[in-house]
């Protein structure tokens, strides 16, 4: 529940952020850039603002990044209408979009195509959802079995595999053990994804982010500031 809302400007360089936190009953700190440049903070209740100040600062270079990229598409970018012509992301590579009329409901992809096939009743929209979901369920299991594998020498194992849209991190785990994925990260390239689960799968080990976790992180994949940064640049930042 958000207790308060309150606006913080934070100096970088020449540049000033103008940020709107919102407080919560939360753990951890986020931050999302909005399309329209705006930059949200969601804060824990207890947070102060020379807390929020230096997340804002030690994150400032990613924020200006966001806001260029959104800005590079002008005032507001349109929304998906998903009708032919339009390119959406799967597993780190762009399709076109082909939409065709058909007595029966299908998406299928191939080359540098992906086409929804629709009845006239039917959203195609809600089916390239359910199709990224589908798609996100198999390729999430199969590489969460293969990570997952490497994890037993260390006495541990996910409890589940869950698939959430979330607005503010790609991954989670719960305190049973159950690993919590982004619908939006089969979009993103296949190592990117192996990132988040692997990184997930550390909290079974160490549930901070302290040393011994990222030593492991290290260990487990050694390249895996490369596509964290990726992601960074994807998205959203927390």
């Amino acid at each position: 529940m958000v207790q308060e809302i309150s606006h913080l400007s934070v100096p970088f360089g020449t540049t000033v952020i103008e940020c709107v936190v919102s407080y919560a009953d939360r753990k951890t700190l986020a931050i999302v850039v909005n399309p329209d440049q705006s930059v949200l903070i969601k804060a824990p209740v207890a947070a102060s603002e020379e807390q929020i100040a230096e997340k804002i600062h030690k994150r400032a270079a990613w924020i200006l990044r966001q806001q260029r990229f959104f800005a590079s598409f002008g005032e507001q970018m349109p929304p998906r209408r998903y009708i032919s012509g339009e390119s959406h992301w799967y597993m780190g590579r762009q399709y076109l979009l082909r939409v065709t009329r058909s007595d029966h409901n299908a998406v299928l992809y191939q080359g540098c195509t992906i086409e929804i096939m629709h009845r006239p009743q039917s959203s195609p929209k809600k089916l390239m959802q359910e199709w990224y979901r589908s798609r996100a369920n198999a390729k999430y299991t199969e590489l969460m079995a293969s990570i997952a594998a490497r994890f037993a020498r260390y006495g541990v194992q996910p409890s589940g595999i869950a698939i959430q849209e979330m607005t503010t991190r790609w991954g989670s785990c719960t305190r049973k053990g159950k690993i919590i994925l982004n619908l939006e990260l089969i979009k993103a390239p296949r190592p990117c994804i192996e990132y988040v689960i692997t990184h997930e799968l550390c909290h079974l080990v160490h549930a901070n982010h302290t040393l011994a976790f990222y030593r492991l992180l290290e260990q487990e994949m050694p390249d895996w500031k490369r596509w964290k940064r990726k992601l960074d640049a994807y998205m959203f930042g927390n």
